[in-house]
């Protein structure tokens, strides 16, 4: 049956909300693969109170590669004196397990962090077959208040900054990614327009970022503030160089993925056990837990290459070794669930 342009809209019009989202995103982009990026051992790990050890963050990393994650972020190159759980990321890179077709990016704020990190990969051995990491990460806010708050700069200096090290990090073969935060809201200015994330994510892929992870930073975004800032956004951007990247702090971190899914956004940032926080935005929590995440998206068929096991197994690992609650509702619910059935055969 042949339906015409009208015909069809006026047909997905009469779909309910989240199907109509859905139909889009089936249609928008046909892989059912979604990536995740797992920041937890760099953007969960650097708001613990307490030291980890090196050799706990490399453990965090490898238990993560087994698991199957496609992508973890290492750490970051930045001074430890402003962070001081990133210190030692070079030990990490070079000391990890590094699995087949995982890529391992770390942050880099400046050029001086730029230069630490090409040192470092200059000292690799030569008939070394992997790279320790072949993308590095940069971050600007959507917000002027957060960008004063955080990096001591206007989003226009930051952007200025980050141009000579994007630039340098291309021509040494690094793919960059690039961060905005605060999306959503701003934890001094109030929500923010989408306009101004849709401006300064389209200056980050004139700069040269493959891709663009939108962050709602404190954690308040909705599904309808969260489409509508994806509308917006890739009206300048397309869809295909997206990223989402989202808070628990309302609860609404799996939400706001599904509803970035039903966009046509395939790669979503998220932390095991639901680690991190944001020093610059009281009371905002972790980032959305992958175990949930990944939960929610096999629920709806979607694939992501994660064996939940060992993903739930590693949650509940770390959040032990730092004493306290794992983040994650689904991970809990799947070990009380093991625990049970356990218990069943042991009765047999």
């Amino acid at each position: 049956m042949i339906v015409n342009a009208g015909r069809a809209r006026s047909l997905r019009a009469q779909l309910p909300p989240l199907a109509r989202a859905f139909h889009h995103s089936r249609t928008a982009q046909a892989s059912d693969f979604v990536r995740i990026v797992e920041v937890g051992p760099r953007d969960g790990l650097q708001n613990e109170p307490s030291p980890v050890s090196l050799e706990t963050k490399i453990e965090l990393i490898n238990k993560l590669g087994d698991a199957g994650l496609p992508a973890i972020e290492a750490g970051s190159f930045v001074s430890p004196k402003w962070v001081p759980q990133m210190a030692g990321t070079s030990e990490v890179l070079t000391q990890m397990k590094h699995f087949p077709n995982t890529k391992y990016p770390v942050l880099v704020p400046n050029m001086k962090g730029l230069s630490s990190l090409l040192d470092l990969l200059a000292a690799q051995p030569a008939n070394t077959s992997e790279p320790l990491t072949d993308e590095i990460a940069i971050f600007v806010a959507a917000s002027e208040s957060f960008s004063r708050a955080n990096i001591n700069c206007s989003i226009a200096e930051s952007l200025d900054r980050l141009a000579p090290v994007t630039r340098a990090a291309i021509d040494k073969g690094l793919r960059v990614r690039g961060y905005v935060s605060t999306v959503i809201t701003c934890p001094f200015e109030g929500p923010i327009d989408p306009h101004r994330v849709k401006d300064v994510a389209r200056k980050l892929v004139e700069m040269g970022c493959y891709e663009i992870s939108l962050g709602d930073t404190v954690g308040t975004g909705t599904p309808k503030t969260t489409r509508d800032m994806i509308d917006a956004v890739s009206s300048a951007v397309d869809v295909s160089m997206l990223a989402a990247h989202y808070h628990d702090t309302y609860g609404m971190g799996v939400a706001n993925v599904l509803t970035a899914v039903a966009a046509g956004i395939r790669t979503i940032d998220s932390s095991v056990a639901g680690l991190g926080g944001c020093p610059y935005s009281p009371g905002a929590t972790g980032n959305v837990a992958t175990e949930d995440v990944v939960h929610a998206l096999h629920g709806i068929g979607m694939t992501t290459g994660i064996e939940m096991g060992k993903l739930v197994e590693t949650g509940a690992w770390i959040s032990n070794i730092l004493s306290r609650p794992n983040a994650s509702r689904a991970g809990t619910a799947w070990l009380a669930s093991q625990k049970r059935l356990e218990k069943d055969k042991a009765k047999l």
